[in-house]
């Protein structure tokens, strides 16, 4: 995979951090994974982001309406066959944490749709340099992390502060059924009406509702209560979601991951994801990527959206 290099203007921070003339490419930057991770990691283990995860499998039904409202083919099928993944953030091994993933592959008659999502609508970085500092500064040196460093730069870094705040209003779910997924990146459609392309982000909204536990309830659960209650109610019935489009109003920042949309804005039914079968956990070992795209479905135009790519395809043939 072609690597691009990115001029990262880092200050300079005690035990390698970068100084301000030097550069890095995405395999510097899955390092600091490694780096960051790697005692959280068994001998066996080799994925280094999202470690924690479980498998499923499910259909993708488009509403009636998407192709009338959005010039997207691969949408004109009835059912799409979905691999799922859920997760965990980071190596975080217990579903006692705020940080949820969800990963899907959905399989088309002739394209593919891969979606990479996160439970909270924004990021906690706007480019490279954010994104490195954000994890380099939590490396331990000589055995210490800097937390005195760590909650100053939150302090400081409008992203930092700004994610933080928001997270403070995410609960912890008892049950991926209850977790919202969000896009993250804003990416590009065409208007089939008339012809022009206009920005939106996605959601995955659970059709059970978002619900979050309390203390007291999330002290009565053990570490690995998700992979538990999903089993027990998927052979019940699938996990819905409905997936939406939100699409951009005028002055709403499209090439920032940070930006938090605010207001009214229109929206699309896409369609509703059935999630119907637990499959194990054999696709904790894939990688998905979010530059696979269907025709119709223009890139996002964020700095991190191809470095991001990248980097999942350089910890993915480290690990083979």
């Amino acid at each position: 995979m072609r690597r691009k290099i990115l001029k990262l203007c880092l200050v300079t921070f005690m035990g390698g951090f970068l100084h301000a003339d030097e550069t890095y490419d995405s395999n510097q930057i899955a390092d600091i994974f490694y780096r960051l991770n790697e005692k959280a990691l068994t001998s066996k283990e080799k994925k280094i982001n999202h470690l924690q995860g479980f498998c499923a499998a499910g259909t993708f039904e488009p509403s009636k309406e998407i192709t009338q409202d959005v010039d997207l083919p691969f949408l004109d099928q009835s059912h799409i066959p979905t691999q799922v993944r859920y997760s965990l953030g980071g190596a975080i091994k217990s579903d006692k944490s705020r940080p949820r993933g969800l990963a899907l592959h959905m399989m088309g008659n002739n394209e593919t749709w891969t979606m990479v999502m996160l439970n909270s609508e924004i990021n906690f970085a706007k480019n490279p340099k954010e994104f490195a500092e954000f994890f380099q500064m939590r490396i331990p040196v000589n055995g210490r992390v800097d937390t005195q460093r760590i909650k100053k730069l939150t302090q400081e870094v409008d992203s930092y502060r700004n994610f933080e705040a928001y997270m403070e209003n995410v609960g912890i779910s008892s049950s991926v059924a209850n977790t919202a997924y969000y896009s993250i990146h804003t990416f590009m459609f065409k208007d089939k009406k008339n012809g022009e392309m206009f920005s939106a982000r996605w959601k995955f909204v659970p059709v059970e509702g978002v619900k979050y536990l309390s203390e007291q309830e999330l002290e009565q659960l053990g570490d690995k209560f998700l992979i538990q209650r999903f089993k027990k109610e998927v052979t019940k019935k699938p996990i819905e979601y409905k997936m939406y489009l939100v699409l951009a109003n005028k002055g709403d920042v499209i090439d920032d991951t940070t930006a938090l949309w605010k207001g009214e804005h229109k929206e699309l039914l896409v369609g509703t994801l059935k999630v119907e079968k637990y499959e194990g956990e054999g696709c904790n070992n894939d990688v998905y990527f979010p530059s696979d795209l269907p025709s119709g479905v223009g890139e996002p135009k964020d700095p991190l959206f191809k470095v991001r790519n990248e980097t999942y395809g350089i910890t993915f043939g480290r690990r083979q």
